[in-house]
């Protein structure tokens, strides 16, 4: 059993990194916690050095500090390593920020995102951010795509939760025509009725060369900077899939260098 005050604590500090300042009204929203337990909360962090009050903004931010908490994690997928000077490419040229997020059972974590080189992000931060995946256009990119086992899996989980985000897993109809235009069009949109509604994400997915999706590249933009989704997807859609076939060669290319690293060192 876990020790039900750190994870207070750990969701605090999570929610604290979506946005760039938060009011205690705005974090008992989100998480649900009592105002009172969020300023005993707040002020154990801010006594650490996790966490500063900025009167001036009028809510708490993050501090600098919060970066030693991944100091000591090195690990990146092979995917990820090979993705990310592609979206580092598309977010420099076309100022959008650029995702990958990679499957964790009935959901997509994102594990990179050019956030943080986008002037125009509709998002603080996105990383580890868990996307369902049936109204999520980096959900749907994955799904669609994966093999009829995993989708067999992914679908029975989902129709065991109770989120509203799920719901299209009782109408296996509904679902099935979306997923065929999905496969069909080689992308996927965001749902209209989920938040944020004033942005859209299309992604594609990446797969290997073996021909196993693997992850999805996705592309976040304003509405209001397109007079339509379909202008969007016609100037962003291309990009995404020759990027996302570039990263799958890139792959290809690491995964054979590890193979030969792995052997050499097994010969020693």
């Amino acid at each position: 059993m876990g020790i039900r005050s750190i994870e207070r604590c750990l969701n605090v500090l999570l929610e604290l990194n979506q946005q760039p300042i938060n009011t205690i009204a705005q974090l008992h929203a989100r998480t649900g916690l009592p105002k009172p337990t969020l300023v005993r909360i707040l002020k154990t962090l801010e006594e650490a050095g996790y966490v500063e009050n900025d009167t001036r903004q009028g809510g708490y931010q993050v501090s600098a500090m919060v970066t030693s908490l991944s100091s000591g994690y090195h690990k990146s997928p092979l995917v990820v390593e090979a993705g990310r000077a592609w979206a580092l490419a598309i977010t420099r040229k076309y100022k959008w920020p650029v995702a990958i997020a990679l499957p964790d059972y009935t959901s997509m974590i994102v594990r990179f995102s050019t956030v943080p080189d986008s002037p125009v992000s509709p998002f603080h931060s996105t990383v580890n951010r868990r996307l369902q995946m049936l109204t999520r256009g980096m959900g749907l990119a994955y799904v669609a795509f994966v093999e009829s086992e995993e989708f067999a899996l992914i679908l029975d989980a989902l129709t065991k939760s109770d989120d509203p985000e799920d719901g299209l897993s009782h109408h296996p109809d509904e679902l099935n025509h979306l997923l065929t235009r999905v496969r069909k069009a080689g992308y996927a949109t965001r749902a209209s009725f989920v938040e944020p509604r004033n942005s859209n994400t299309i992604a594609v997915p990446i797969i290997s060369q073996e021909g196993r999706v693997l992850a999805s590249l996705g592309l976040t933009y304003f509405k209001s900077a397109f007079a339509t989704e379909q202008e969007a997807c016609e100037r962003f859609v291309p990009i995404l899939r020759s990027a996302a076939v570039a990263i799958s060669d890139d792959l290809g290319r690491l995964s054979k260098n590890m193979s030969v690293d792995v052997s050499e060192f097994g010969a020693i």
